[in-house]
């Protein structure tokens, strides 16, 4: 059986002050108006930990930052 391993990373805002992500009141978080250029932050990260081994399976988004999960094979 294969067996798996987690991480969560937290990324701040101010590594995000390209990206244009609105936040509702209610919390509730989209990204809206995102330049092609602008992606490369996240692009980065992703192939950073793919690299590694790392598949992203989540990304939440939030006043602060995001907070990204990932899972890769253990051993």
């Amino acid at each position: 059986m294969v067996r798996f391993e987690y991480a969560i990373t937290k990324h701040p805002a101010e590594h995000f002050q390209h990206l244009v992500y609105f936040c509702a009141d209610d919390g509730s978080c989209s990204l809206e108006q995102v330049p092609g250029e602008q992606t490369k932050i996240l692009e980065e990260i992703l192939n950073r930990r793919g690299s590694e081994g790392w598949d992203l399976v989540q990304v939440a988004f939030g006043r602060n930052g995001l907070l990204a999960f990932w899972k890769r094979a253990a051993g």
